[in-house]
């Protein structure tokens, strides 16, 4: 009884200390960079910043829990949409974890091959991401392959997206297998709970995310992010395989009320998309070979529009334009769309297969992989 009492008392102590704030003091030379420059560091939705002076910088800020952050340097000093993107796909962006006392950053010319030094995380995570180069490179050179070897003509063409998406689907699988092998070798790390964030992506699959969040231990899981993913996966498990699809009810563009539950007695295909959505745009010439092949299998789809009130012309003018030919419903209110933030959708495009009996069967069908799944329920 004293040993078990012993080891909650210090498990608990471990929860609080990993919940206490944390003050953290980062400190770099980026080669010598002066004014106007400025480095930024977001994290949580905060962005602060430090001015550079003669290639040094500090920043002292608090965080929660130890996690990963990301630190820009703005050459111009300045901080727009298009000068963020140029540093986030320059060599002046570099992610390291927020963790307790001086995290000394030396870089000759830039942050991304800058040496960091005082943070543990950091460089586990900096490990950790390095393991990961050669898939990225190997898928880069697969799909550089398939498109170098492809016609003008053949790269219009609803097959060559097909081939790119499951050149995504073997690259985020092989990818997974790392993360997941990486997280349950290292349950007690908070560079796990980040790993694991990136196995679930913005459309976690429950069966496959749960048992992985499972394997952390208690301190990781009542970490502030901690409870935060677990309050994440019980949302999610009510629209993980098997359960009962949650009705929803919205309007087509010419004012029809249309329900799921109308659905019911049939295979349906509940697509998440928007007239914005690039990717989603893309794929509706593939849905729509699909849908004519199983139409009159007692199949059919019901598309949720994210966009806002707005863009109801342009909602319009899509539907149109991609000679869509299924019923298409939408309250209008963008990402705040009810039936969305009922099915948890944080990305686009989405969709789950739902039976005839109302329980969802599959989710996130694209390219081959929705014919196959269909074929593989109706005969």
């Amino acid at each position: 009884m004293k040993n078990y009492l012993l080891g909650g008392l210090l498990i608990t102590a471990v929860m609080a200390h990993a919940q206490a704030p944390i003050a953290f003091t980062i400190k770099g030379q980026v080669g010598k960079a002066n004014a106007p420059a400025k480095v930024y560091l977001e994290h949580d939705g905060i962005m602060d910043s430090s001015a550079v002076r003669n290639g040094q910088f500090e920043l002292k800020g608090t965080t929660d829990t130890p996690k990963v952050a990301t630190l820009l340097l703005f050459r111009s000093g300045k901080k727009s949409d298009s000068d963020y993107l140029k540093a986030e796909n320059s060599k002046d962006h570099v992610r390291l974890f927020l963790e307790k006392g001086p995290i000394i950053l030396m870089g000759a010319d830039s942050l991304e091959t800058a040496t960091i030094t005082g943070s543990k995380l950091t460089t586990e995570y900096q490990k950790l991401q390095a393991s990961l180069q050669p898939i990225d490179q190997k898928y880069h050179n697969l799909n550089k392959n398939v498109w170098q070897s492809a016609t003008a003509e053949e790269r219009k063409s609803p097959e060559i997206k097909n081939k790119f998406v499951a050149l995504r689907t073997a690259r985020t699988d092989e990818t997974n297998q790392l993360l997941t092998a990486y997280i349950k070798a290292n349950p007690s790390s908070f560079v796990s709970l980040d790993a694991l964030t990136q196995v679930a992506g913005p459309a976690p699959k429950y069966a496959e995310v749960a048992p992985l969040y499972q394997t952390l231990t208690p301190a990781i899981q009542s970490s502030p992010d901690g409870k935060k993913f677990g309050e994440k996966l019980a949302a999610i498990k009510a629209i993980s395989i098997g359960a009962t699809a949650p009705n929803f009810s919205q309007k087509t563009p010419d004012g029809k009320e249309v329900s799921l539950a109308d659905y019911r007695g049939k295979y349906v295909l509940v697509d998440f998309w928007a007239s914005w959505c690039g990717p989603c745009r893309a794929e509706n010439p593939n849905v729509i070979k699909v849908y004519n092949e199983y139409k009159s299998k007692n199949f059919d789809i019901l598309g949720v529009s994210l966009d806002g009130e707005k863009a109801r012309d342009k909602w319009v003018k899509a539907i149109e334009d991609d000679r869509v030919l299924w019923t298409q419903v939408s309250d209008l209110k963008g990402l705040d769309n009810a039936a969305a933030r009922l099915y948890y959708i944080e990305a686009i495009p989405q969709n789950f297969l739902v039976d005839p009996s109302g329980k969802i069967v599959a989710h996130n069908l694209h390219g081959d992989e929705l014919r196959t799944t269909l074929a593989q329920f109706i005969k």
